[in-house]
């Protein structure tokens, strides 16, 4: 089934609170993990940000739609508990609990309405709520303009010279922490002329071992298996026994299979929109356009000495 989403978990939640107890949250998150049969791995999956965890999302914007229509209120800090008016909504046997559902609450239509900032023609059937989380959103439309981005990046590095790729492969290397210095960075990754070896470069600022690098400016054309197992050949010299092979295209399945089976060598393969993530994480060839903070609250701040 994998995670509920926020509107699969409002009417179980509902249900937890029918008793009129008074419960915390970390109480109802575990309740709700055992009645949806989560495994481990769902309850520790992250939102893309890596700092919260979707489930705990879900549930926590379960409760706060189920708060804005007075369905459920918190009588303490941390706590939640049903309202008349939540426990009448149950008397009604609902097959499942939806935002629209909730629409019929003037509290939540209010809501609803404060958060729309584009006037409407104020009927309530056009008031439309998403699926997902203001969270899940926010992740959603971060990673979308990452992959434009990412799609950027290539179509302007496909029409740069290869010197000038070679040149932002050796920067991207650096900001990952390979290769010490970018004047020994740049020195070691130079032509080496050995068997399609396009350069060396230190694994670590103190040059205990090497990685050797090919780098292909492809646009249209799919690396194959072929072109792996003459770079695999070309890591048999003495000591050479890691390679990184960066392409701005894709690689094959072949290639990809290839590379699995070797036991002997770690080859990494780095395609065209993984090589633009790279760049986009460790800021190469990318600047900072627009800074939003999504905050949350302190609830230290509201504790009363």
């Amino acid at each position: 089934m994998g995670i509920p989403t926020y509107e699969q978990l409002m009417l179980p939640l509902l249900k937890i609170l029918s008793d009129r107890k008074i419960y915390t949250n970390k109480e109802c998150i575990d309740l709700l993990a055992i009645k949806m049969n989560l495994t481990e791995a769902e309850l520790k999956e992250l939102l893309p940000s890596g700092k919260k965890y979707v489930f705990y999302d879900r549930v926590n914007w379960a409760k706060t739609y189920m708060k804005k229509a007075r369905l459920v209120d918190s009588p303490k800090r941390g706590s939640i508990r049903i309202t008349d008016e939540g426990l009448a909504l149950l008397n009604e046997n609902p097959s499942d609990l939806k935002s629209k559902d909730l629409l019929r609450y003037n509290s939540f239509v209010q809501f609803v309405n404060s958060r729309n900032k584009t006037p409407s023609n104020n009927k309530i059937n056009k008031i439309i709520l998403n699926e997902k989380t203001p969270s899940e959103e926010i992740a959603d439309a971060f990673e979308n303009l990452k992959t434009s981005l990412a799609d950027e990046i290539l179509e302007k590095i496909n029409s740069c010279s290869f010197e000038f790729f070679e040149k932002l492969v050796v920067e991207l290397l650096i900001k990952m922490g390979y290769g010490g210095s970018r004047e020994e960075a740049g020195r070691a990754t130079k032509k080496t002329g050995d068997e399609g070896i396009d350069g060396i470069i230190n694994e670590d600022r103190l040059g205990l071992d090497s990685i050797y690098i090919q780098a292909k400016r492809w646009k249209d054309t799919i690396v194959g298996r072929p072109e792996i197992q003459k770079f695999s050949g070309a890591l048999d010299a003495p000591g050479a026994n890691k390679g990184i092979f960066i392409t701005t295209s894709t690689f094959s399945k072949e290639a990809r299979e290839y590379v699995k089976a070797i036991n002997t060598k770690s080859i990494v393969l780095i395609e065209g929109m993984q090589l633009a993530q790279y760049m986009i994480e460790f800021n190469v060839g990318v600047s900072t356009e627009i800074i939003y903070e999504v905050k949350r609250l302190d609830t230290d701040y509201f504790i009363e000495e």
